[in-house]
């Protein structure tokens, strides 16, 4: 197999041992890991560097870790991606999110490994992935970055520190960074698929934002209103009430029929801070929930049914909804839905793919 899956729930340097004996004899060219704030990501980041010298060695710390639909945590799990799959591969590090030139500076070598300006790179075989600081507030600009620069898709998520909300890692060269991100490209020798999915729907309602922070990612007004009461009007209760309705009532920016999703966060006053940021003038459409197993059930099923079969897939999942499903007790619902599929994956605090978005679950497939 061109992909092969592993995890370890033991500590370093056992895991790392565990990993590497799960690999056995292929010699990968990337290894994608995520893992639990538990472990030491500096410590982990060097140890399977060692343990796979000749490979790109990339991942990111988590808020819950995937593996072959299973959802654990306190584990570290790993996908290795052999050369009948990976023709070439390169990683960068923005090492200050938050600054332009930094961005720059991780195309350019990526530019450098490739021997061509990422913008002239056949977006049919390149794809990339990116990590980030989930604690950075900062997505949005990288993203926005990204997509100035290339055409190319680049499909991820924000890490996690299993809800500890103190500090975030993203793992590169044999070394840990926070307040950063990684850019990894691939050169495929077989095709990719990219999934985006969300459990909600428009329910036909509408806010405009008429003020707002955006740095602060704040909501001050909806439609010239206070935005918490704007918002309780949407849904016809009081505005005390609407804190309780953030995670089943975000809003989404309309794409085509498709949303993207905004979560709130919290109430500031009438104020509402949202895990994502909000433009000025943005319209939304007040969402209503639906099923997120059959969702993603039919979403996958389409997929892999026009493509004949896939022969991996990373999935990069809202921490928001891995929380809903162990609320419902529906985690091996959920799980199943990859049976049979090798992948890995990671409760996020926000996922990547055209922009930073939350509540949602982006995929990408190896063909």
């Amino acid at each position: 197999m061109p992909i092969t899956i592993a995890y370890s729930t033991n500590a370093l340097p056992d895991a790392v041992g565990e990993l590497k004996e799960q690999c056995g004899d292929r010699k990968p060219k990337v290894v994608i890991l995520f893992h639990s704030a538990r472990y030491d990501s500096a410590a982990l980041s060097r140890q399977m560097q060692d343990a796979f010298p000749g490979a790109c060695v990339v991942g990111c710390s988590t808020a819950g870790e995937m593996v072959c639909g299973r959802m654990l945590n306190g584990s570290v799990v790993a996908m290795f991606l052999d050369e009948d799959i990976v023709e070439d591969a390169a990683v960068a590090v923005v090492e200050d999110i938050g600054w332009e030139i930094c961005i720059q500076n991780a195309f350019s070598k990526l530019e450098q490994h490739f021997h061509a300006p990422v913008s002239s790179l056949d977006l049919r075989t390149h794809i990339g992935l990116v990590l980030m600081d989930g604690l950075s507030r900062a997505e949005e600009r990288l993203m926005e970055r990204i997509g100035d620069i290339s055409d190319i898709f680049f499909v991820g998520g924000s890490a996690g520190d299993d809800l500890r909300l103190e500090r975030t890692y993203v793992l590169a060269n044999g070394k840990s960074y926070t307040d950063a991100a990684l850019l990894l490209l691939l050169r495929l020798n077989r095709g990719f698929e990219i999934v985006k999915t969300q459990s909600f729907r428009a329910s036909g309602k509408y806010l405009v934002a008429t003020k707002v922070d955006e740095p602060l990612r704040k909501v001050i007004e909806f439609n010239h209103t206070p935005a918490l009461d704007a918002y309780a009007a949407a849904l016809d209760i009081a505005p005390e009430r609407a804190a309780s309705e953030f995670a089943h009532h975000p809003l989404g920016l309309m794409i085509e029929g498709d949303p993207f999703v905004r979560s709130p966060r919290r109430a500031e006053d009438h104020s509402i801070i949202f895990y994502c940021r909000i433009k000025q003038d943005m319209e939304l459409a007040v969402l209503e929930t639906t099923d997120i197993v059959a969702d993603t059930r039919a979403a996958i099923e389409a997929k892999v049914g026009n493509l004949g079969g896939i022969l991996g897939l990373i999935e990069f999942q809202c921490i928001a909804r891995t929380q809903q499903l162990r609320q419902e007790d529906r985690c091996e619902q959920y799980g199943a839905i990859f049976s049979g599929i090798p992948m890995v994956g990671f409760s996020t605090y926000g996922e990547a793919y055209l922009g930073h978005i939350n509540q949602s679950s982006t995929m990408l497939l190896f063909r």
